[in-house]
């Protein structure tokens, strides 16, 4: 006897009260197993098909996560090269202002580290860029305050013009050329051998260069706010009207001309064209 291959579905359907019929209907085996491989093979497509979406949408994610990060990195790298221009600025401004001032700075001891290898560089919290930033520009607002007030404090004769002795002081003196009676000396005369050069004694522009009666070659030199030096008596003018000079600048060289009984340098500060005692300005020796 034959196995029956076949499935079979009955549908009863009534059409009316009095009449109905019974349809019979009936699907082979094989149809059946290569329908439900179609729906498995379908099935598994689509759940591959949903496996590959999410992987690319993780992929893209990813990808678009990376993407996100490299541009903070390297907006943190330009802040970081930015912050390091500044500090850069900083200590050059630093070592700028020591030279103004005088004092030598001092070199920053480096941290030794442990590691046998050539190792090394900052270490430095991306977080803490704003406050490093902050800090940078407190410290620039310093150094510009400081450096303001150094340039006011380099337009101030604070140096000895010549090297050589001191010899008539500011106020009355007898006079150098005999006689009876006294006379007011303006400044201050510094005994030197002829042709010693003679420095500014501050920052400042030349406003006078030339023969003046009684001081014979003069050169005056105005340091603003109504601060001027006065050096009489040169053998030689080494400037011109309208230069600016920097203290230390040579300027010209010890003489005697004018009204001179030798070679010196006559030295005179004077506040709004009244003469004041240059011992004020002058340091200890």
């Amino acid at each position: 006897m034959n196995r029956d291959e076949r499935f079979y579905a009955f549908i009863v359907s009534k059409t009316s009260r009095s009449r109905s019929y019974v349809r019979r209907f009936s699907i082979h085996k094989r149809w059946v197993k290569a329908s439900a491989l179609v729906v498995t093979l379908l099935f598994c497509a689509a759940a591959y098909g949903v496996y590959g979406l999410t992987r690319e949408a993780v992929h893209l994610r990813i990808e678009e996560e990376n993407n996100r990060l490299r541009l903070e990195n390297e907006r943190q790298r330009r802040q970081l090269q930015k912050l390091e221009n500044r500090v850069d600025a900083i200590e050059d401004a630093s070592r700028r202002l020591s030279e103004m001032s005088g004092v030598s700075a001092e070199e920053g001891q480096e941290e030794e580290g442990t590691s046998p290898h050539g190792a090394g560089g900052p270490a430095l919290d991306p977080a803490s860029v704003e406050r490093l930033e902050s800090r940078a520009a407190r410290l620039e607002a310093g150094l510009l305050m400081y450096e303001a007030a150094l340039r006011e404090r380099a337009r101030v004769p604070s140096i000895w013009p010549v090297d050589g002795e001191s010899t008539d002081s500011f106020g009355f003196r007898s006079n150098p050329f005999g006689g009876d009676g006294a006379e007011f000396h303006s400044g201050q005369d510094i005994a030197a051998p002829r042709g010693a050069p003679v420095l500014a004694a501050a920052d400042g522009r030349v406003v006078q260069a030339g023969w003046q009666n009684g001081y014979g070659q003069t050169v005056v030199i105005d340091h603003g706010n109504g601060l001027t030096t006065r050096y009489g008596h040169l053998s030689k003018i080494e400037v011109a009207a309208g230069q600016e000079l920097r203290r230390g600048d040579q300027l010209g060289q010890v003489g005697s001309t004018g009204r001179s009984t030798g070679p010196h340098l006559h030295y005179e500060v004077r506040v709004g064209e009244m003469p004041v005692s240059p011992r004020r300005y002058l340091p200890a020796r």
